[in-house]
């Protein structure tokens, strides 16, 4: 693999692979969070409308360009990114890569094209709203993160999204997507030197020689500690209970605390049938449909929550159930058999995820937005091996400190 910086600050990564598929991503670390001094969603907004059109390109030539040649084209937002990918055969990258600078650095955004996207969002939103797994997550999300940029929706609201004008889409494209914020990666099966070049040819083209400055920083790195604590109970007349139970979590920065909780929750909640939660909710009682123990990390602070949705009868011995077992794991260390195989577990998830290409271009992204930097497999084990019974037993009390979870309940 092959990765450095172009002297306009653009960020790259390139890494060989056996397979006629290339895979390309701009990253661009600019997401809800940074939407201060604009309308709530004008992130999303922009990933949506950035397809409109540009200087070069009309909306119709985009979404068929790529097409043409049996690729694909597409984007999403999250808190702190926005992430334009595509795939296409090997042979075809660097038209895809132009594309993707092409787009971030020239949108026109026309005036038509913003209504009709318009509502696109708000029946999204609209979506969203109509289904309690996903709305509760992000209620709980915006209630924990109150008063701090986390606390922003995605999505942003209907009555925000319909204020969005085209000139604070340029604005904020402007003053958002510079090069300074910005990594471009590939994965495929490529000269990595030849691709190199190219890449360099193209920032030459896109961006001016000198490194931007970027004026503002997202994120202090450390952690946030000023979290609204609640336990909230919302009629929302639905079929079923919808709970969410969760808390502060280290951030990406904090890289032994950060491993421990990886192994934490794939241990209580991860996706595989003998995780903890599952095991007892679903396996054992069938109480539940889908029990899941999630971590998000951001720059300065980190979310754990267990999500679950049952029959309303079901959960107050689902709560009971959930909180016996993470008060195990608060009591108790893990033997070493259990921790070896937790370990193994983690890294075969992480070692089949990763075998995808798409999904290493992206996570190569993320690694050198957030780190400048991209860890390699062999230290990803290392870290994972180096995390202790008592490291994963003191996430679990720190956590799930009683006085620190907070719960948001829908029936």
């Amino acid at each position: 693999m092959i990765s450095g910086k172009a002297d306009c600050g653009l960020q790259y990564a390139v890494k060989k692979s056996g397979s006629a598929v290339g895979y390309c991503a701009l990253s661009i670390k600019c997401g809800t969070r940074d939407e201060s001094g604009y309308h709530s969603g004008i992130a999303h907004f922009v990933e949506h409308t950035i397809f409109k059109g540009t200087s070069r390109r009309s909306a119709a030539v985009i979404n068929s360009y790529l097409d043409r040649l049996g690729g694909e084209l597409n984007a999403f937002t999250t808190k702190e990114e926005i992430v334009f990918h595509a795939t296409v055969l090997k042979e075809d990258l660097p038209k895809a890569a132009a594309l993707l600078l092409e787009l971030a650095t020239c949108p026109t955004f026309p005036e038509h094209e913003i209504n009709t996207e318009k509502g696109v969002v708000t029946d999204e939103i609209h979506s969203y709203k109509d289904t309690p797994s996903e709305d509760i997550y992000d209620r709980f999300e915006e209630m924990l993160f109150e008063g701090h940029p986390l606390s922003g929706p995605i999505l942003g609201t209907t009555t925000s999204v319909r204020k969005i004008s085209r000139d604070e889409l340029l604005r904020f494209v402007k003053e958002k997507f510079i090069p300074s914020r910005m990594a471009f990666t590939i994965v495929a099966d490529i000269d990595e030197k030849k691709m190199e070049k190219d890449i360099l040819k193209l920032a030459g083209q896109f961006f001016e020689n000198e490194e931007s400055q970027d004026p503002e920083v997202s994120a202090d790195k450390g952690t946030w500690v000023g979290s609204n604590r609640f336990d909230k109970t919302l009629n929302k007349r639905n079929h079923q209970a919808n709970c969410v139970i969760g808390g502060l979590a280290p951030s990406l920065y904090q890289e032994k605390e950060r491993l421990a909780t990886v192994l934490l929750c794939n241990i209580l909640g991860g996706p595989a049938s003998n995780s903890i939660l599952n095991s007892v909710l679903r396996e054992k009682n069938g109480w539940v449909y889908g029990v899941e123990c999630g971590y998000t990390q951001y720059a300065d602070t980190g979310i754990v929550a267990i999500s679950l949705g049952c029959d309303k009868n079901n959960l107050e011995k689902c709560l009971s159930a959930v909180f016996k077992e993470i008060a195990k794991l608060q009591e108790n260390t893990l033997s070493e058999r259990k921790l070896k195989a937790a370990k193994k577990q983690l890294l075969g998830q992480l070692a089949i995820s990763s075998d995808n290409g798409e999904t290493q271009c992206l996570s190569m992204g993320k690694g050198l937005l957030a780190y400048g930097k991209i860890t390699g497999d062999r230290k990803t084990k290392d870290l994972v091996e180096a995390v202790t019974a008592e490291d994963v037993r003191d996430m679990a009390r720190t956590i799930f400190d009683p006085n620190k979870l907070s719960r948001l309940i829908y029936i």
